[in-house]
């Protein structure tokens, strides 16, 4: 079981029948636990087959729970995928742990969608992957257990969101605080709460990936829908993570599929460039 599920398309494309990719089992386990011979952790729900799965032709197509990009990346490579090495955005004053003025209570926030890395960005390392944090789109609180939430009521908020959350449901010691707090109610969290239980996330068992960019595919005032770019593979390869947020309870959250995934049907793209992308990344 994995993050995400659905075929990745390489693997149909001359890959070892041997080793099912993880993109390809079904459900979730949280943070990333494939139960079986595959190890997990943040990699489970970015790694990738052995071919390169640029073929549109054999990607399956999106469920009606997640809208496509209306400009997909092109095909044609125009710049390896994951080339910055240094942050995005500039060093900063580090905004506090918890902000009576910013995130979710921040008044009449920017309601445009970003074009360009958010200014004024930290980076935090969550185990070993960087999270952002920034003062007017949040977290702009960290609880006593180490959870951060409250972001901003904007297209820039939830892409904090998404990424703050990803970056931390893989946190063995904030696995099920995640789930609880961080995830819609309904039959996906349900699954994904058992499993964790009975499944707890492994430590230390791959190389770390990292944050890359970002695209606002969609986004309503009560629903957002990002795709995250990450680096894989030590940064050799980038893949597109869709996530679907609602906007519940005075915070953005995210939702998991009724399979306990965040993508359902909808294979995970390999990116041959961040075209189309707003680079954002703390390493």
């Amino acid at each position: 079981m994995a993050w995400f599920s659905g075929r990745d398309s390489s693997a149909d494309e001359g890959g070892d029948d041997s080793a099912e990719s993880p993109w390809q089992s079904r459900g979730f386990v949280a943070s990333a636990i494939i139960v079986g011979a595959v190890v997990a952790c943040l990699a489970i729900w970015f790694a990738i087959g052995r071919g390169d799965g640029n073929d549109p032709s054999t990607r399956p197509s999106a469920s009606p729970s997640v809208v496509e990009p209306t400009d997909p990346p092109s095909d044609d490579p125009t710049e390896p995928p994951a080339t910055p090495d240094q942050p995005t955005t500039p060093p900063s004053t580090r905004p506090p742990s918890n902000n009576s003025a910013g995130g979710c209570k921040a008044k009449n926030p920017d309601q445009r969608i970003p074009r360009v890395a958010p200014p004024a960005v930290s980076w935090d390392f969550e185990t070993d992957m960087m999270i952002p944090r920034q003062a007017v789109g949040g977290p702009a609180i960290t609880d006593g257990s180490g959870l951060r939430h409250c972001f901003a009521h904007s297209p820039t908020g939830a892409v904090l969101a998404a990424m703050v959350t990803l970056g931390q449901i893989r946190n063995p010691d904030l696995t099920e605080t995640v789930l609880r707090n961080r995830i819609v109610p309904g039959p996906g969290r349900t699954r994904a709460l058992a499993e964790t239980r009975s499944s707890p996330t492994p430590r230390n068992s791959q190389e770390s990936s990292q944050f890359t960019g970002f695209k606002v595919i969609d986004y309503l005032p009560n629903r957002a829908i990002v795709s995250v770019a990450v680096k894989i593979d030590s940064g050799i390869k980038v893949a597109a993570l869709p996530i679907t947020l609602l906007w519940t309870g005075g915070d953005w959250k995210l939702v998991l599929q009724s399979d306990g995934s965040f993508n359902g049907e909808v294979a995970p793209d390999i990116l041959q460039s961040l075209e189309g992308y707003v680079r954002f990344g703390g390493a």
